[in-house]
């Protein structure tokens, strides 16, 4: 299934995505009506697989840029690059490629042209549309909450492009209060209509809403002043994915990323050889050209190019500082090659495997899982100074990292559970793009980030800059204060 659409005011080009389901096949083109292609049930299914293949492709290296390099946890690997210093030190201009928000809003546009025309179309089962549709406000969800915490301020389009004819093609900013209040609305949306029955683990499920949900409610407690009517949605959302006997933590950390879509799994992007590969982490692995033949995959993970980025010093001995922390090996591994008189570091998660001397990278992006639910739940409790329980939820993670029960004792201060709480998250989500939303919502990124430190008072400094092909395709784009000197 091919989709091509024109959105003239982000990016000037033509969009085009497909996915591997054979019983569907359309083509729709920049300008083709609805009687042409949305004329039933098949045609809103194949969009909604259209989407997220989509959603998987705008967030395939983005998705590690905006959630995680900007933490002053990682620096150059085996080699260097500028447009990754320029991240690692926050130091961002409107040229870098991941100010543009182009792939966001082509996925946007996608999930709008579902929304507007799925309503009219006739289903066999009406739950099948609901999930389509669900499916649809979720990754619109998703998308305006990345934007609203990237740029800010930002274009808020909610009518499908299909022609550059069309009003609307050169949107302003809106507030980011009203991109954050439509990622509420949307979220609703999905809960409202997605069938309880569904437990997709790479698409929208009720598990998936509520913790993007959850992720979404904390962030408006403790970011955007949203009071305890977040705090509350926080908590009921993220007490909904709990109780849901589809998901539980894996024994075995390692287990996590080699079982994929196991039972932890409660949302990621589906990498599959011959449909999708690549992304972020091909730039984890040494290079084999370096490698002894013998110690290639025994135990190096080897890839197919540089080793662009790799975790500071300070960050591999936060990782390591538990021996007994069963994370440690599958965050990151070392080994001395002998023969090459060289010691190699690489990251053991999302590496894929290593077929006829060649790296495919077909291993799932997880986006959401048990153990975020756990650790959300810890701080929406802390939050609401619910201490013993935000302990225990602790302690379930702790347990499996160091299988040790209660490994964070009952008597810990308010600011000891908070200090514990990203402590862990530190270390059980490292590389999975989540750590730079963790130190804006925790409030410590000033505190945490080296590069970081003394700059409070620069304008708007969290944010990206808009990147400069967006603002001079749109001339009603305005750049990002303190990004417009």
């Amino acid at each position: 299934m091919k989709l091509r659409i024109n959105i003239l005011l982000l990016i000037l080009a033509t969009v085009s995505f497909s996915a591997c389901h054979g019983d569907l096949n359309i083509t729709q083109k920049s300008e083709v009506s609805a009687n042409s292609m949305w004329k039933n049930e098949n045609d809103a299914t194949s969009a909604m697989y259209g989407l997220h293949n989509k959603f998987r492709s705008a967030f395939s290296t983005g998705y590690i840029y905006w959630g995680e390099y900007r933490t002053g946890l990682w620096g150059d690997g085996m080699t260097t690059q500028t447009s990754r210093d320029q991240v690692y030190q926050n130091q961002l201009g409107p040229d870098h490629g991941y100010a543009n928000w182009g792939d966001l809003y082509t996925t946007i546009n996608v999930a709008n042209l579902i929304l507007k025309y799925t309503p009219s179309i006739s289903f066999a089962n009406e739950s099948n549309k609901n999930k389509v549709l669900a499916n649809a406000y979720y990754v619109r969800a998703f998308c305006y909450y990345w934007i609203g915490r990237i740029w800010g301020d930002a274009p808020l389009l909610l009518d499908g492009f299909e022609s550059d004819k069309q009003e609307g093609l050169f949107p302003v900013r809106e507030s980011a209060d009203i991109i954050f209040q439509q990622v509420g609305d949307d979220l609703n949306q999905a809960l409202s209509l997605m069938p309880s029955t569904v437990n997709s683990r790479n698409m929208a499920s009720p598990a998936a809403i509520n913790i993007l949900k959850a992720d979404y409610s904390l962030w408006m407690y403790k970011v955007r002043n949203g009071g305890t009517t977040a705090l509350n949605n926080a908590q009921s959302a993220v007490t909904a994915v709990l109780s849901d006997a589809n998901y539980k933590l894996e024994a075995n950390y390692g287990n996590i990323f080699k079982n994929e879509l196991g039972p932890e799994i409660i949302f990621a992007w589906s990498y599959i050889q011959d449909e999708y590969t690549d992304g972020y982490p091909a730039d984890f692995l040494v290079p084999s050209q370096y490698v002894s033949a013998s110690a290639i995959e025994n135990p190096v993970k080897v890839g197919s190019h540089q080793q662009w980025c790799f975790y500071t010093e300070a960050y591999k001995t936060l990782l390591s500082e538990i021996p007994t922390d069963q994370r440690t090996k599958v965050s990151f591994d070392t080994y001395f090659d002998k023969p090459k008189n060289a010691t190699f570091q690489w990251i053991n998660k999302f590496a894929g495997q290593w077929s006829n001397s060649t790296r495919i990278f077909d291993a799932d992006i997880i986006v959401y899982r048990y153990a975020d639910a756990l650790l959300l739940d810890a701080e929406i409790k802390a939050a609401s100074n619910k201490i013993p329980e935000a302990i225990t939820s602790l302690n379930k993670v702790a347990a499996r990292a160091y299988g040790i029960t209660d490994y964070y004792s009952s008597t810990l201060s308010a600011e000891q559970v908070n200090d514990a709480i990203l402590n862990e998250r530190l270390k059980e989500f490292a590389a999975e793009g989540k750590l730079w939303w963790d130190y804006i919502r925790m409030g410590v990124a000033f505190q945490k980030n080296p590069y970081l430190k003394g700059r409070e008072n620069e304008k708007n400094v969290l944010l990206w800059p808009v990147s400069a092909t967006s603002i001079n395709k749109n001339p009603n784009i305005t750049q990002t204060e303190g990004y417009d000197k």
